[in-house]
């Protein structure tokens, strides 16, 4: 790859991961209000899920549109790795900004009051768990800094990027060999 094409590479990826990361917010306000709306939880959740095959669907949108339909392995991998990088970045950075300025404790008071639930409390004790444990471990997330649960979720997010690039890059190289053998 020369140095021009790595350039193109990141500058989409770039791109790419904004999209990314707009998805990854849709799917946190989802989340959140879900813990008081459960319809919106499942939406959030689907969210989630569908990223890792829209960064595919971006991916191959790279390939057709800068790469005239054909892309090396090694490069669909960079790309999907990179565009997971950028948008856990912005994330990470979105999470803090709503951890520290709009949260305001309200996701640690709804995990409180969901296991508080007699449901919850139920279905934890037929796991073993006391109501001590979980009491403690609430407790422990109350300590934890928006920061290092931003950057917790971070290093989350760029590993299943790493993880899922490999498939991804596999993906988008098949489906070049087939573009280009017809």
């Amino acid at each position: 790859m020369t140095p021009a094409e790595y350039v193109q590479l990141k500058a989409f990826a770039r791109i790419d991961g904004v999209y990314l990361v707009i998805l990854w917010v849709a799917s946190f306000v989802c989340y959140v209000c879900g813990l008081s709306r459960p319809l919106l939880g499942d939406v959030g959740l689907g969210l989630a899920v569908a990223s890792p095959v829209f960064a595919l669907v971006r991916l191959r949108k790279f390939r057709d549109y800068a790469l005239d339909g054909v892309i090396s392995f090694r490069r669909a991998m960079a790309y999907y790795m990179l565009m997971f990088l950028y948008a856990s970045l912005l994330f990470c950075l979105a999470q803090i900004v709503y951890f520290e300025f709009i949260d305001g404790g309200y996701l640690m008071r709804a995990y409180t009051e969901l296991f508080s639930s007699e449901e919850v409390m139920t279905l934890v004790a037929q796991y073993g768990l006391s109501r001590e444990t979980i009491d403690e471990a609430i407790g422990q997330m109350e300590q934890t800094s928006s920061v290092a649960l931003s950057v917790n979720i971070m290093a989350f997010n760029i590993a299943i990027g790493i993880i899922l690039s490999l498939p991804a890059a596999l993906m988008a190289r098949c489906a070049a060999n087939q573009t280009t053998k017809r």
